[in-house]
């Protein structure tokens, strides 16, 4: 029996009713009775020490309330922001974090380094007030190269860095991967860089800071991924509140793409402010402060090399990276070009031998930590990119010497020589679908009509996988993260037979409400539109972790999984005494409970107001209908797949149009198919930006961000994007309770690979990210 609207139903999202209304609640349509507004002076310098702020103009001018410095945050006990994972380097040596406080005391260290929060009646009184603030800087020479920031002699950023070093770090048999590489019949080798990108959420960060003197609570409105992490972080870390004192609110946020899971300096500046005013504080970024200062992504510079015998095996794989850490090491920095990277490094293929080593730099720009995919796209680019190499090395087609090395469907589980334990998959099956859906067997001739007509046409694919869930939490302990990573949920009837759910997840565009409620409405047979699903306020919901890294089903959902269990085992109970029968006869599906072998059953609405009304219940139970779960995976769960790019380009001018994209993904039990497959057109489209488009560019003299605006960061339009064909395969999870794997990064981890690998097939040559016009019709025409 399936229920209409349950698990697997092409369901409309609930949520999208009140925001394509514009009746969404976003934080700046939020605001207090005496509200004041902050904007921060920020350093127009890369890399300068400050010998002085003179605040005396600024604090004079009108309708200012006050004006606070990084010394005021200091002299006030506030901490510095921090990083929440640890990273030992090849010497045994914790990673180095120099100290990042909120606002600059002795130094900036990139363009848009906060140096001064102005607080006043209005916005533009605290802009023009900003203005007069005199600050004597002392500037020194930076660095914004992350190759050159590790060099010898480089200007040293950090006292606490030597050589603007974070951490140099190994996985890996180093010994057993050379002795294969001494010993084999091929060597292909690869130079990439993974092109710095800038997340540009549709919303930018916003926050608004309010304190109630009677009780002493601060309450946060902020534009977070994870509001009880933020809250935890101000309070253990920074000392902004007691954490039953602070209070985080997430309302609806408007896309994040990791970029809104970081505390940041504006939102505690924020926060501290109301309470030395005692008045609300609301700060929104324009944006050219969300270029200046939103975490930026990936910026990795790599040399790798793949060994193979005689018949195009592989033998071993080695990778050396450089990765930019930024100015500072953001929340969640130091995990995403390690174990977030350096684990998928197998990728689909059975590897018996892989090393790989990353240093990690301070440079003077924007910090740099996850950004969607975080790691996973880095690793599935350098994988890739070396097997179309590798293929082309041996003469051998690219999709055949992958189906050569593909880890076979009766081999799980699989243990990767980098500390994976892949659960499930049938990789084969994915790249077989794809090389059908575009007719690859075809494309000769394709190629040689656009030859026909002057054009040059390509072909590439990504063979992909992800550790999605990030956790469970032993493991991830293990590698250094400073939380566990669980999820909660509680979901609690009401006596009318409606339905609450309180989720530690968080929804920035996801689909959550919809989801989540198609969960409730398939296990429990309650209407989709008698589902609530509420999020994001610490002061409501559970201990959650936030939303990330595709979590929010296998992780999230899993909890509230295991909370409706709870709840039915405690129906049938009620139903038993009810119906007048065994606990053990009773059955129960879809939310109708039923006597074995009768024709008595209940609804679970029924229950549920028994539960409210005992007047005829069972003398051992509680009343009421409600129940709690905390779930901690098992393992990470593994979405996998293929996707192919298809390009023709014109050599007079280098413009590259994608002709045809196909995608075969395994993403496990699917929930809603409609919203998975908005999520792999979106990540596409992101991961396409990358690869054509995107890039963030620093002055290599002045370290000025010469990116900071739409007019120079070029952004994926709609006519830069093919129509997407996209279809999936089916590997359920073992590892938990849905069988789900997740599926909001897999166009982002996947897309960046295939069309670069379909450029390089039609003009023959190796170039880097982003592939813009003039860069292809350089390397067309170059010898």
């Amino acid at each position: 029996m399936s229920v209409e609207n349950g698990i697997g139903a092409s369901v409309r999202r609930k949520e999208d009713q009140r925001f394509i209304t514009g009746n969404g609640r976003y934080l700046d349509d939020m605001n207090k009775v005496g509200q004041a507004y902050g904007y921060f002076l920020r350093s127009p310098h890369a890399f300068a020490k400050i010998n002085n702020i003179d605040l005396t103009a600024a604090k004079a001018a009108p309708g200012v309330v006050d004006i606070f410095t990084g010394a005021d945050m200091a002299a006030d006990g506030i901490g510095g922001l921090i990083c929440g994972w640890g990273i030992t380097s090849k010497d045994g040596s914790p990673h180095n974090a120099p100290p990042h406080n909120s606002m600059a005391v002795d130094a900036v260290r990139h363009v848009g380094d906060q140096v001064a929060f102005v607080i006043a009646e209005t916005l533009q009184q605290a802009k023009d007030a900003a203005e007069l603030i005199e600050v004597d800087y002392e500037t020194m020479t930076p660095v914004t190269n992350i190759a050159k920031a590790l060099a010898p002699g480089a200007p040293q950023i950090h006292e606490e860095a030597p050589g603007n070093l974070c951490y140099d770090w190994e996985l890996g048999d180093k010994a057993a991967v050379d002795s294969a590489f001494s010993n084999a019949a091929h060597v292909s080798k690869i130079d990439l860089v993974n092109n710095r990108l800038s997340p540009n959420p549709m919303e930018p960060r916003a926050a608004l800071g309010e304190f109630d003197p009677g009780s002493g609570e601060l309450t946060l409105y902020t534009t977070s991924q994870n509001p009880h992490v933020a809250r935890l972080i101000m309070s253990a870390f920074l000392g902004i509140a007691p954490e039953n004192k602070l209070r985080v609110v997430a309302p609806d946020v408007g896309g994040g793409f990791g970029s809104k899971i970081f505390v940041y300096a504006e939102e505690t500046t924020t926060i501290w402010a109301a309470r030395k005013i005692n008045r609300p504080v609301k700060w929104t970024a324009d944006r050219s402060e969300a270029f200046l200062t939103d975490a930026h992504g990936r910026d990795h510079v790599t040399h790798a090399e793949l060994a193979t015998d005689n018949d195009g095996k592989i033998l071993a794989f080695r990778v050396s990276t450089q990765a930019n850490m930024g100015a500072y090491l953001s929340t969640f920095a130091s995990a995403v070009p390690t174990y977030l990277y350096g684990t998928l490094l197998s990728g689909q293929y059975k590897i018996p031998n892989i090393y790989v080593e990353v240093q990690a730099g301070f440079t003077n720009t924007t910090p740099v930590d996850a950004y969607r995919g975080a790691g996973r796209p880095e690793a599935t680019y350098v994988v890739e990119r070396m097997m179309d190499t590798a293929a082309r090395d041996l003469g051998m087609d690219p999709t055949e010497f992958r189906l050569k090395n593909f880890i076979q469907p009766d081999a799980y589980p699989y243990e990767t020589p980098v500390i994976m334990t892949y659960d499930s998959g049938d990789y084969p099956l994915s790249m077989n679908s794809a090389k059908e859906m575009i007719d690859y067997d075809g494309f000769a001739a394709r190629k040689a009509e656009s030859e026909a007509k002057g054009k040059l046409r390509g072909i590439g694919c990504a063979a992909y996988i992800e550790a999605c869930g990030i956790a469970p939490s032993a493991a991830v302990g293990s590698l250094g993260a400073g939380v566990g990573l669980w999820e909660s949920a509680e979901v609690r009837f009401n006596p009318t037979g409606s339905v609450t759910v309180f989720t530690g997840s968080h929804s920035h565009g996801q689909g959550h409400e919809t989801t989540f409620a198609q969960l409730i409405a398939d296990k429990l047979g309650v209407p989709i539109d008698s589902v609530e699903v509420v999020h994001g306020d610490t002061s409501k919901v559970p201990f959650g972790m936030g939303t990330y890294g595709s979590r929010s089903l296998a992780v999230g959902g899993s909890a509230i999984s295991k909370a409706v269990d709870k709840i039915v085992e405690k129906s049938k109970k009620i139903a038993a005494h009810l119906m007048e029968a065994s606990v053990e006869d009773i059955e129960h599906e879809h939310g109708v409970f039923s006597v074995a072998g009768t024709d008595k059953k209940m609804t679970m609405g029924e229950i549920a107001f028994a539960a409210y009304v005992p007047h005829n219940y069972p003398a051992d139970l509680e009343p009421g209908m409600a129940e709690n779960a905390f779930y901690d995976p098992l393992n990470f769960t593994f979405p996998a797949g293929t996707h192919i790019a298809e390009v023709e380009i014109d050599p007079n001018t280098g413009e590259v149009e994608i002709v045809d994209w196909v995608a075969s993904d395994d993403f496990g039990n699917i929930i809603n198919p409609m919203i998975v497959d908005g999520q792999v057109h979106g990540g596409v489209a992101q991961g396409v930006g990358q690869a054509l488009l995107e890039g963030v560019i620093y002055d290599d003299e002045s370290g000025q961000l010469l990116t900071g605006s739409y007019m120079d960061y070029c952004m994926p339009r709609a006519d830069d994007l093919p129509n997407f064909r996209v279809s999936t395969t089916n590997t359920p999870c073992p590892s938990n309770p849905l069988g789900v794997k997740g599926c909001g990064e897999a166009g982002a981890i996947a897309a960046p690979a295939a069309l670069m690998n379909a450029i390089v097939n039609a003009i023959g040559k190796d170039i880097d990210m982003p592939a813009t016009s003039e860069k292809v019709w350089r390397a067309i025409n170059s010898n």
